[in-house]
């Protein structure tokens, strides 16, 4: 049998990390708080990096868009998007020109900007901007992996005696609208402590024979993946052969 039932650990593959999408249209385009949120830079006390300047294509975009609301106050981002992209394809030489020009001036007074900005930096600066960008693609990945891993019909780990007895208090001595959430649960998780070895075998026998079947269920669904090629979604302990570990890009370049 090419399979275990080693429980799946908090560090595994699909350990939680959120990261934040923003669709690249939105970004141009609104004035939601996303456009604000700080930059890698900012995030390790560096003064904000010189910003890219806006390409021909929204250039043209951002001028447009107001004379567009104008006419129709009531139409939404994504029809303006839709219409200013048909009209890019057919818009007059004079005008790509006038954008085109705009572009390449901002384009190399960008340059030197971030020439000289980056000269500023610090080798300590580099790396932490480094590793932070490594960081960020690490936790997409981890987000698709749980995606792919939720599709493809993963059995649910069952909930601990703790979790359990929990869920019970909030039916049993729900929360009072005096009280924070975080007051009720250490009054939970007070109470959870002092209960005697026999109440909590209660809570305990239902989280052991749930467990049993749920060892089960992904002993056959992890057999069912690797017979469907699905490696990456199996625990790397539960493979003959597990596959190599992928190098941590800011280790590679650091051994070059």
């Amino acid at each position: 049998m090419i399979y275990t039932t080693t429980l799946l650990s908090r560090g595994s593959l699909i350990g939680s990390l959120i990261s934040k999408v923003r669709p690249l249209a939105a970004a141009s385009l609104s004035n939601s708080s996303a456009l604000h949120s700080k930059s890698l830079e900012e995030q390790i006390g560096l003064p904000p990096r010189p910003k890219k300047p806006l390409t021909p294509y929204f250039r043209f975009m951002r001028e447009m868009r107001p004379k567009m609301l104008a006419k129709d106050p009531k139409i939404t981002t994504v029809e303006v998007v839709r219409q200013l992209s048909k009209s890019w394809v057919d818009v007059d030489p004079k005008l790509k020109e006038r954008l085109q020009s705009e572009y390449k001036k901002d384009q190399e007074l960008y340059l030197e900007q971030r020439t000289k900005y980056d000269a500023t930096l610090t080798d300590q600066q580099r790396a932490e901007i480094k590793q932070m960008k490594q960081d960020i693609s690490d936790a997409k990945e981890r987000k698709q992996l749980r995606k792919r891993i939720k599709e493809l019909g993963r059995p649910k780990k069952p909930a601990s005696a703790f979790l359990r007895f929990v869920a019970s208090e909030r039916t049993n001595t729900p929360q009072t609208p005096n009280q924070t959430y975080r007051e009720w649960h250490q009054k939970a998780t007070a109470k959870w402590t002092r209960l005697s070895d026999e109440e909590k075998a209660v809570y305990l026998r239902e989280s052991r024979k749930e467990l049993d079947q749920y060892k089960k269920n992904i002993s056959i669904w992890e057999e069912k993946m690797i017979r469907l090629g699905h490696i990456d979604v199996v625990r790397h302990g539960n493979l003959i052969d597990p596959p190599e570990p992928k190098p941590r890009k800011a280790q590679a370049l650091k051994e070059k």
